[in-house]
C-alpha cells in the first residue's frame, strides 16, 4: 500500500490488527508485553462529526510533506511545499484560531503535509504530539476548517525485568525502561531504602507499567505504574497500585496489604548520593569535631527536595550556616528539616501545609557548605535521631477493611496473572517497540 495512504488511513481511525511482541533478552535485560486479552482499547476523538467525509476527499497523491528548517518559519515553509502565501496565512490563522498551536513557538524539526492543486491548498496534515494531529481542510465555500484527532490507542501492560549489575538507573535503562519510570520505581521505595547504600550487584528488579500505542503500533505514550519488586541483599518486598474505594487515594501495597509509604520519608530527595552520615564527625570547614545532626545527601544544584511527610512548615529563611532552611513540623512530636538549598518552591513558607512528596525547595551550597548537597536533618520532641536507622510506621493496612482488602485482592491477583504470562514469553529476542506484522 501507498505509505501516504497508510498515513491517511490512520487517521480516519480505521482500525488497523495490531499485536504487540515486546520481547526483549539481552544478558539479563527482559521485556514482554502482558496477553491480548488484557489490552484494553480506548477511544479519545474530539473530531467533528463530519471528519470522516471531510478527510476521504482528499486525494493522496497530490501530498508533499516537508519539514521546519532552522530559522524557518511555517509560512515559509508551506511556500517551499508549493502554497501560495495568501492561502498560507489563511491556514495557519485557522490553525491559530483553533488554539491547536502557536505559529510563533513552532520548532524546528516540525513535519508539515500539504496537500496542494495549482498552489491552492486542498488540506494540511500537522502531527502535534504523539498520537494527536490537526487536519485543516478546505470547505466547498472557500474557507478553512481545522479539526483535531486524537488517535485510537491501545493500552497495554508491559512487564520489565532485569539484573542490577551497575546502577538501578544505568541498569533499567538498558532494559529499555524510560526515564520517569525509574523515577517512579524509586519513589515508591524511598520510604525504606538507600539507592546509594542498600543496592547491590545481582539485586533483582521487575516492574510493570501501562503504555499506548496507535492503530499503527506507534508508541504514544506510558501509563502508570501497575507493580514494583526488588529482591535482593537489603530488601525482598514488592508493591502493588492499588486506589481504596473509600478515599480514592492511590498508593503502592505488599501482598498482605500493607502500605509502602512510611510516616516520614527516608531520603527526600531523588538521585542523590550519601555522603556523610549521622553522628560525631570533624566539620569539613570550622575544622571542630562535634555531633552532625543529619544525613548529608550529594546532588546537582537545582535537584528538587521533598517534604519528608504531610505537615505545617515552620521556617523557610536563611538560618547562619545552614542558608537556605526549612524546617517542617509533623505529627506526633517529629520535625524535619532541609538546609543549604539554593532556592524555594513557590509559596513555600511559615505556615504553609505541606503534604508528603511536595516539592519545597532545591539542592544548593549556601551557608556553610563546601559543594552542593541537601543535609536532612529528623528530630523527635527536640532529639535528633539518625533517619537511616529510624523505624517509622506504616501506612495504610488494608487488612483492616475486609471489603477494602478483597478488591485488593482482585487486583493483585490480576497483576500476578500478567506476571504469570509474561514469564514464559522471555526466550526470544526482538525489536523492542516493534509491533508483529
Amino acid at each position: 500500500m501507498n505509505p501516504d495512504k497508510t498515513i491517511l488511513a490512520a487517521l480516519l481511525g480505521l482500525v488497523v490488527g495490531l499485536v504487540i511482541a515486546l520481547t526483549l533478552q539481552n544478558g539479563t535485560y527482559q521485556l514482554a508485553q502482558a496477553p491480548e486479552q488484557s489490552a484494553e482499547v480506548t477511544r479519545i476523538d474530539l473530531a467533528s462529526q463530519n471528519w470522516p467525509a471531510e478527510l476521504s476527499q482528499v486525494d493522496p497523491i497530490n501530498g508533499v510533506t516537508g519539514t521546519l528548517r532552522r530559522g524557518e518559519t511555517l509560512s515559509a515553509l508551506l511556500r517551499r511545499l508549493g502554497v501560495s502565501a495568501a492561502e498560507a496565512h489563511a491556514a495557519i490563522t485557522e490553525l491559530a484560531a483553533a488554539d491547536l498551536i502557536d505559529p510563533r513557538r513552532i520548532q524546528r524539526g516540525q513535519e508539515i503535509r500539504a496537500f496542494v492543486d495549482a498552489e491552492q491548498l486542498i488540506a494540511l496534515d500537522m502531527p502535534l504530539a504523539p498520537g494527536r494531529r490537526a487536519f485543516v481542510k478546505r470547505t466547498p465555500a472557500g474557507a478553512f476548517l481545522t479539526t483535531q484527532l486524537n488517535a485510537r490507542v491501545r493500552k497495554v501492560p508491559v512487564t520489565v525485568r532485569g539484573e542490577i549489575k551497575n546502577s538501578l538507573y544505568v541498569d533499567a535503562i538498558q532494559a529499555g525502561v524510560e526515564d520517569q519510570k525509574i523515577v517512579d520505581f524509586a519513589g515508591v521505595f524511598a520510604f525504606d531504602l538507600d539507592f546509594q547504600r542498600e543496592i547491590h550487584p545481582g539485586d533483582q528488579f521487575e516492574m510493570i507499567y501501562e503504555r499506548y500505542f496507535d492503530e499503527r503500533g506507534e508508541p504514544v505514550r506510558s501509563g502508570a505504574l501497575l507493580y514494583v519488586s526488588l529482591q535482593g541483599k537489603s530488601t525482598q518486598k514488592s508493591y502493588y497500585r492499588f486506589t481504596p474505594s473509600d478515599d480514592g487515594t492511590t498508593d503502592y501495597f505488599q501482598a498482605n496489604g500493607e502500605s509502602a509509604t512510611r510516616f516520614l520519608m527516608k531520603t527526600p530527595v531523588n538521585g542523590a548520593r550519601l555522603s556523610s552520615r549521622f553522628g560525631t564527625r570533624r566539620h569539613p570547614i570550622s575544622g571542630y569535631t562535634r555531633l552532625h545532626k543529619g544525613t548529608d545527601f550529594a546532588a546537582p544544584t537545582g535537584t528538587p527536595i521533598y517534604a519528608a511527610g504531610n505537615g505545617v512548615i515552620e521556617r523557610a529563611s536563611r538560618y547562619g550556616g545552614y542558608g537556605h532552611y526549612i524546617r517542617i513540623r509533623h505529627a506526633n512530636g517529629y520535625k524535619t528539616a532541609y538546609a543549604h538549598l539554593s532556592r524555594y518552591a513557590r509559596g513555600v513558607r511559615k505556615g504553609t501545609r505541606v503534604r508528603q512528596g511536595q516539592t519545597i525547595g532545591f539542592v544548593g551550597s549556601t551557608g556553610a557548605s563546601t559543594g552542593p548537597h541537601l543535609h536532612y536533618e529528623v528530630y523527635r520532641n527536640g532529639t535528633p535521631l539518625d533517619v537511616m536507622r529510624l523505624n517509622l510506621p506504616t501506612g495504610r493496612k488494608l487488612a483492616e477493611t475486609p471489603e477494602i482488602l478483597a478488591a485488593f485482592e482482585l487486583e493483585r491477583e490480576r497483576l500476578d496473572a500478567i506476571r504469570r504470562s509474561t514469564k514464559a514469553k522471555f526466550s526470544r529476542t526482538a525489536n523492542l517497540l516493534a509491533p508483529a506484522p
